[in-house]
């Protein structure tokens, strides 16, 4: 098999992976309802299952920080995919509160390590074939949200309860999870513990800015999450069903935008992409926190979409490069940043909300989207390790992974960041066609 084959192959396994995370995160998310009527659960108690499965997928993040350098990102999908929309069974078919929690712990741990994974996944694929890949696929995770959120709309409006619409979902994923298994890119060699004992073993100090940037998109979308369609309700007084579009809006935007994510990013770069992104979002969110007319509000949740969604995949993009040979530790990192503002970020607003009110707490997310503008100038100028490729990724013979000879030792440095640093090495290290800042 020859190496383009194999990563077009890798690519596109990786792409319906994260269709599949997505379509599986959403078809039980938008059928909580029907959870909670089916166990008599409380709010409180929907809460605390939320806030399990989010606990699970931090926790198996840090873990994968160890497991992906002993066995690759693509040992780790090939067994956590399949199990991971397989465990949508235990969600499905949870007797009593106690186990449903049991299972949220379950299937957000699964989905901890599918998402840093193929993420990993992702960059090595970025670094073999020489240019952005990241957008598309986030825009699969879009996409597969879009497809399970229709799902499970349509199970319900069927009349399906929550252990029939979860069920056949899982029953349809694992299928397609057990086909792609095998067809991930194999990992470059690990970096033993015992390498370089006397080095530090920190991560290069820009993998913890971008894992703050990360933070403060997920904050930004969950935002619009789980508090819009309130907001449109209550503030702008408008019927539930109107109030109800504003997410699908804003999703469908953050779908367009991911599709055209890596061409914007090889024309302009990766940096002054995230400084657009934050201030363009910060203005949607502007447009969406004073406006009082339902149609601007509208196209602010929209602007917001075409803006953000840019953030999260190019920040793994760049950890997973400025963390050199380890890669898949700086995804995770950067991760467990994200997640965390995907988390705390909604109970926050709520809190401001509950104390002033919903335009006070959207007016906090307007600042939010201004420091990654306010980050983006303090990241050096990272670039995928450019290579000469062929048409699908091929290289030469004999051509080596070795990093490029302007690799930055950043301070707080690690072993092996390859961030091409800005002012001195930039040009050198990017021509005219190819290793453009992600």
């Amino acid at each position: 098999m020859t190496l383009s084959h194999d990563l077009a192959r890798a690519r596109r396994a990786t792409a319906v992976t994260f269709a599949l995370v997505g379509a599986t995160s959403a078809v039980w998310v938008v059928r909580i309802p029907a959870l909670r009527d089916k166990l008599g659960l409380s709010e409180a108690q929907v809460g605390i299952e939320v806030l399990a499965w989010g606990l699970g997928a931090l926790a198996a993040m840090q873990v994968s920080t160890r497991l992906m350098p002993r066995f690759g990102s693509h040992r780790v999908l090939g067994y956590s995919v399949p199990a991971s929309v397989a465990s949508l069974m235990l969600l499905a078919f949870a007797p009593s509160f106690p186990f449903l929690v049991a299972g949220g712990l379950v299937f957000g741990s699964l989905f901890g390590l599918v998402d840093v994974a193929a993420n990993a996944q992702a960059s090595e694929l970025e670094r073999a074939c020489g240019r952005p890949l990241m957008g598309k696929m986030h825009a699969g995770w879009s996409l597969g949200a879009v497809l399970g959120g229709a799902f499970g709309a349509a199970t319900a409006a069927a009349g399906l309860g929550f252990t029939p619409s979860v069920a056949m979902a899982a029953a349809l994923a694992v299928p397609i999870a057990l086909v792609v298994a095998p067809r991930f890119h194999a990992s470059a060699p690990a970096v033993q513990d015992t390498e370089g004992k006397g080095a530090s073993k920190r991560l290069p100090w820009v993998v913890h800015l971008l894992g703050a940037l990360m933070f403060c998109a997920f904050l930004a979308e969950g935002s619009v999450a789980d508090w819009s369609s309130l907001h449109l309700h209550d503030t702008l007084q408008v019927s539930e069903a109107v109030a109800a579009l504003g997410y699908p809006v804003f999703e469908l935007a953050m779908l367009l935008g991911r599709l055209f994510c890596d061409r914007v990013t090889e024309r302009f770069g990766g940096r002054l992409l995230l400084g657009a992104a934050g201030l363009l979002a910060a203005a949607g969110f502007a447009v969406l926190t004073f406006t009082d007319r339902v149609f601007v509000a509208f196209a602010g949740l929209a602007l917001v979409g075409a803006a953000v969604c840019v953030v999260v995949p190019l920040t793994f993009s760049l950890a997973g490069v400025a963390g050199g040979k380890r890669n898949a530790q700086a995804v995770a990192r950067a991760g467990m940043y994200g997640y965390s503002g995907l988390l705390l970020g909604p109970v926050a607003i709520g809190f401001i909300a509950e104390h002033h009110s919903l335009r006070i707490s959207f007016a906090v997310v307007v600042v939010t989207c201004l420091l990654i503008s306010i980050g983006a100038v303090r990241l050096p100028d990272i670039r995928i390790p450019d290579k000469t490729t062929g048409e699908d990724g091929e290289r030469p013979s004999g051509e080596t992974d070795a990093p490029p000879a302007n690799a930055d030792r950043s301070p707080g440095g690690g072993d092996g960041a390859t961030a091409a640093v800005a002012s001195t090495g930039a040009a050198a290290s990017a021509p005219t066609d190819g290793g453009r800042s992600t």
